[in-house]
């Protein structure tokens, strides 16, 4: 199926909103999840157990609603190169995240916005930033920055080697996005780019993790077992799914300034679940990331 151009829409309506806000809490307490079955999963398996278990639900699904799942479009390659990105950022995440806390992580893998507004002005023509829309994401960049200032204090060699896989996840991570809206994969159904990019990806990470050495699994729990569960079927099977339908629809470079909220409710998550401790600086943060967030998607001149 091919997305007719009245499909598209110039800017965010409230539909689009409500879902990205559901999406990065969402995506937030994935983080948590990730925390809890790392007590006996190791962290790139679970993230190739998550494709391997998304792959078999999108393609039901798409199998369910008759769509097509092999088609001679010409988008083979271009899905296979967007699979082995999306490999690839989980990869850097999960190595980098072995280097350097989470805290820190987080600064360095939400560098992505500002990789799609930069792909966006190079490949997408139609999607470029204005000067306010420009300094919205530095706004709402430095709400994260602020919230995460402690960590960011002497930093050790090996947490710098750490921020740098980061900084290459963030990469992948905007590149990812750019390649979907800049080639074919943008005219098909959002089911089959996700399927190109789960598909990549469970077989690409459990091979990393072998060729990483990890422990595998090693203890199952109920909380364990319900946190893979979470990452299977809503994480990777219906949060990416909107998403690749939101990237379908609406400019990327604005849905990307929306991601900035997902640390901020990995926070929270974490303070209201793990009772990790929350420092006063997040309301700080959360005015500077939704100033941000507003001035990306101020409309332009009439």
């Amino acid at each position: 199926m091919v997305h007719r151009p009245s499909d598209r829409k110039n800017a965010l309506d409230l539909t689009s909103v409500i879902i990205l806000v559901a999406l990065c809490a969402s995506w937030g307490l994935q983080q948590v999840a990730i925390k809890v079955a790392a007590q006996g999963v190791s962290p790139i398996l679970q993230s190739g157990i998550r494709s391997i278990g998304a792959t078999i639900l999108i393609g039901a699904w798409m199998f369910l609603r008759r769509e097509s799942i092999f088609v001679r479009d010409g988008t083979l390659w271009w899905g296979i190169s967007a699979g082995l990105l999306f490999a690839g950022e989980f990869l850097f995440i999960y190595l980098g995240l072995g280097y350097t806390n989470a805290s820190r992580a987080v600064i360095f893998l939400y560098m992505s916005p500002f990789v799609v507004a930069l792909g966006a002005q190079l490949f997408i023509p139609s999607e470029r930033l204005r000067t306010i829309q420009a300094i919205g994401l530095f706004c709402a960049f430095s709400g994260i920055v602020v919230a995460f200032s402690e960590s960011l204090r002497l930093p050790s060699p090996r947490m710098l080697i750490g921020d740098a896989m980061l900084a290459v996840a963030a990469v992948l991570w905007g590149a990812t996005t750019v390649l979907i809206k800049a080639s074919p994969l943008v005219r098909i159904l959002p089911g089959r780019v996700l399927l190109y990019q789960l598909a990549v990806s469970a077989v690409a990470l459990p091979l990393g993790s072998i060729a990483m050495g990890e422990r595998g699994v090693e203890l199952m729990t109920p909380l364990i077992v319900g946190s893979l569960i979470y990452q299977v079927i809503w994480i990777a099977s219906v949060t990416y799914l909107a998403w690749f339908w939101l990237l379908h629809h609406y400019p990327a470079s604005r849905l990307a300034a929306f991601t900035f909220l997902t640390p901020l409710f990995g926070v929270l998550a974490g303070g209201v679940l793990l009772h990790e401790h929350i420092t006063t600086w997040l309301l700080l943060s959360l005015v500077l990331i939704g100033s941000g967030i507003y001035l990306v998607n101020h409309p332009g001149p009439r």
